[in-house]
């Protein structure tokens, strides 16, 4: 990723198809290079500032190489977030941000105001991250920015689709869904990694909200609305993975007993030859759709790994190996992994943005999966007794 041409001058270029291996270009319409994703850029500032302070020690020449490119994204995105007062789904080439309408139509998209949205999430998380790295002195505005994605989304003014006008109206009519409390919920172990931990008091109203009101006691899983059937298991395993990094080793038994029996019931109930179907039934457990994207099967590592270190328990250590396995069986190809297969093999299926993932579910997972797992190999008498 570091080596390509970077789009626009700064920005992080992983427009490859991952079936072809071939770059996109201006023939791709919004795959190609004149559209800049919002959220990937986001993702990709968190996981290079996070993987620069990784290999230092590693690796110095490759952090070094991260460090260019992210210094150079930092101020990139500061700029368009200083600019807006928002970051926004998708820019065209003048950096206007802009949305394709499910018609096909290319729409100018309103000024967000006071709605926020999931690119919102991941420019405050990258900006935090890179911040910390990069220019400590920021750090202040982008936690107050922070601070108004979390009221954004207490306070239902947070719009998930960003494929639409965004306004407050939109974001009100939207199905509660869990989902944005549980992407930001993410950030909360970034803070307590730089030194902010006073700024993560909403990680424990987010985990004590998504379980009251979306934990199905008879499935184990998630709803991703309250009272429907539908469950994004991957997104469950996520939640348990950013709840556990936040939690730190301090959480109360009993929750850590619940968020165990969330990543066991997902996992046990999602995963199918070849990893962890996009949906599945809370009633029947049957999977609801016939994609298997890559993203869960590092997020389950993460989750495995952080629970295990929490519980020493052999059972959560055989997700880990499973959900490893898996991923390294059937997605990756030795330098980036298939977005998503079917049972019958890759297929261009494009879940969020067409852009590959810039190390954020993958590497970030997997740097969780190592730190869980040198830490537990310093303990003397490990692993603990099941739960």
């Amino acid at each position: 990723m570091i080596p390509r041409p970077r789009l626009a001058g700064a920005f992080l270029n992983t427009k490859v198809n991952s079936l072809s291996l071939s770059d996109y270009g201006d023939a791709d319409g919004l795959r190609g290079p004149s559209y800049l994703y919002g959220w990937i850029q986001g993702r990709g500032l968190e996981a290079v500032a996070t993987h620069a302070e990784f290999f230092e020690t590693e690796e110095p020449t490759l952090a070094a190489g991260l460090d260019e490119a992210g210094l150079a994204l930092y101020h990139a995105l500061r700029d368009l977030q200083r600019r807006d007062g928002h970051g926004y789904f998708c820019y065209d080439r003048d950096l206007n941000p802009v949305y394709l309408s499910s018609d096909g139509v290319l729409h100018r998209q309103s000024t967000a105001d006071g709605v926020f949205t999931y690119s919102d999430a991941f420019f405050a998380k990258g900006l935090i991250a890179g911040a910390a790295r990069y220019a400590p002195a920021d750090l202040p505005e982008h936690l107050t920015y922070l601070a108004g994605v979390v009221d954004a989304i207490e306070q239902r003014r947070f719009q998930m689709d960003e494929r639409r006008h965004l306004s407050p109206r939109a974001a009100l009519d939207e199905p509660e869904d869990f989902g944005p409390r549980m992407i930001l919920l993410g950030a909360a172990g970034l803070l307590h990694r730089v030194g902010r931990s006073e700024h993560s008091a909403f990680a424990d109203r987010f985990i004590a909200h998504i379980l009251k009101h979306y934990f199905d006691p008879q499935s184990g899983l998630l709803r991703n609305v309250p009272g429907s059937d539908v469950c994004n298991v991957g997104h469950g395993i996520e939640f348990v993975g950013f709840a556990l990094d936040h939690l730190q080793g301090s959480a109360e038994p009993a929750l850590v007993k619940q968020l165990q029996s969330v990543l066991h019931s997902s996992f046990s109930r999602g995963f199918v030859e070849p990893g962890l179907c996009l949906s599945v039934s809370a009633a029947t457990g049957n999977c609801l759709s016939p994609y298997f994207p890559w993203w869960s099967l590092p997020e389950t590592i993460r989750s495995a790994a952080l629970c295990f270190a929490a519980t020493g328990d052999g059972e959560v250590l055989r997700i880990w190996e499973q959900a490893d396995h898996a991923f390294f069986t059937h997605y990756w190809r030795g330098g980036l992994a298939y977005q998503t297969l079917t049972r019958d093999g890759p297929v261009d299926f494009v879940p969020a943005t067409p852009d590959l993932d810039p190390g954020y579910h993958t590497g970030l997972s997997l740097l969780a999966a190592i730190h869980a797992a040198d830490w537990v190999l310093t303990q003397p008498d490990y692993p603990k007794a099941t739960m």
